[in-house]
């Protein structure tokens, strides 16, 4: 476990962690509102729910540029604030094209985040590189079901104002900047080495952790794009609620378990061959039945993605050299949430090539196979560069 010391940078990774997601998930908590209002159409809809996923695979890697410029914190800090502004500035958005880019803007700022915090955590924590990544994924899996779970019961509180929703959601990621910006460790300048922001793509390294995490990614986001048509186009539109719940929920015992395993875990085999295994049973499962049981297939696919998703995230700051995280990080995230918006479009053409519902899931189902043939190749112990002795390099 992290020294008493650490646990402020702990902290604070569990908090980025939360504004990586938060003010991303008010929006579809409100969407039928903005809808209504701008007069969105469904295709209006669907570009504004894709346009951070898109940023997230796109602007990754200009992200590490950033972070090889200005330092991981500096771009850290500046994604929060970034993330922040775009966020409240959606509130006072009068037509879709504003909504657009202020959406666009709150998604760069998350892009610029997310390579970021691979590196503070190396940076932060060495010797619990398993233990960092775990706890900011929590923050991430906190911040996906808070605004789910609070926005409904608080809109009556405000009027049913889409706008002051979306402000109160902008307000905790500005509060965690300041935070951030006031209680970060310090490293001496003289730990600290020369980055690059450029990826290796010709490293396999590269392409097996960004298609392994892009296996994950793409089971989760299409399973949750997906079951809600498939229930309802098989009968079982009670369920949709249910499935939902259960598909999301089901992430957060995988990552209470790894807040305590993370590191004896990380870089064994069989977690990743394991949850490969039942992640194609559940979806099976899913496929095969109509009752309960696809309500109990949901969370144990969430349950494999959300555990898979925290391993794989803390395996670039563990096999790459300190001056390659930030990179190989954004080169993963680039490759990752390519193949979460690429998935979906091969779900949704299978299912229209062959107008038989149960055919969406084939791809989810390849992902999950694709996950085990890669685990079951891939190095898991090969052995970065010696650490940055944070201990000594933090500043008082």
């Amino acid at each position: 476990m992290p020294t008493p010391q650490q646990f402020g940078a702990v902290a604070l990774l569990w908090l980025a962690g939360v504004a990586l997601r938060m003010p991303i998930l008010a929006l579809p908590a409100v969407i039928a509102s903005i809808r209504d209002e701008l007069q969105l159409t469904a295709t209006e809809v669907g570009m504004l729910t894709g346009l951070p996923v898109a940023l997230f695979a796109f602007a990754a890697v200009p992200g590490s540029l950033l972070i090889a410029r200005l330092g991981a914190l500096s771009a850290l800090l500046g994604g929060l604030f970034i993330t922040a502004i775009g966020s409240g500035l959606r509130s006072a958005s009068g037509d879709v094209m504003a909504l657009y880019v202020t959406t666009g803007l709150m998604g760069l700022g998350v892009a610029v985040m997310q390579p970021a915090l691979p590196p503070l955590v190396r940076l932060w924590l060495p010797r619990h590189v398993g233990f960092g990544t775990t706890v900011y994924t929590n923050g991430l899996l906190i911040g996906e079901i808070l605004p789910v779970a609070i926005t409904a019961p608080m809109l009556p509180l405000i009027g049913g104002s889409w706008r002051v929703s979306l402000i109160m959601w902008s307000l905790p990621v500005l509060a965690i900047a300041v935070l951030v910006a006031l209680r970060a460790p310090r490293i001496d300048p003289k730990f600290v080495q020369r980055v690059r922001w450029w990826p290796d793509w010709r490293s396999g390294l590269i392409w097996q952790l960004g298609l392994m995490f892009g296996s994950v990614t793409s089971m989760y986001f299409t399973s949750n794009g997906f079951l809600p048509i498939y229930l309802s186009s098989i009968g079982r539109s009670d369920m949709i609620a249910g499935a939902l719940t259960a598909l999301n929920v089901g992430q957060m015992p995988a990552s209470l378990l790894l807040l305590w395993c993370a590191d004896r875990l990380v870089r064994r085999r069989w977690p990743y061959l394991a949850a490969g295994i039942l992640a194609l049973a559940s979806i099976v499962v899913l496929v095969a039945t109509t009752g309960p049981s696809i309500l109990v297939a949901s969370a144990l696919l969430g349950f494999c993605c959300g555990g898979i998703l925290t391993l794989a995230l803390a395996l670039p700051p563990l096999l790459c050299a300190p001056e390659d995280v930030a990179a190989t990080s954004a080169a993963v995230f680039t490759l990752s949430y390519g193949c979460a918006i690429l998935v979906p479009i091969v779900s949704g053409g299978a299912w229209d090539l062959t107008g038989i519902p149960r055919f969406a899931f084939l791809p989810i189902a390849a992902c999950a196979v694709l996950l085990m043939v890669l685990a079951a190749r891939f190095e898991f112990r090969r052995e970065a560069t010696p650490e940055v002795p944070c201990q000594s390099a933090m500043q008082g």
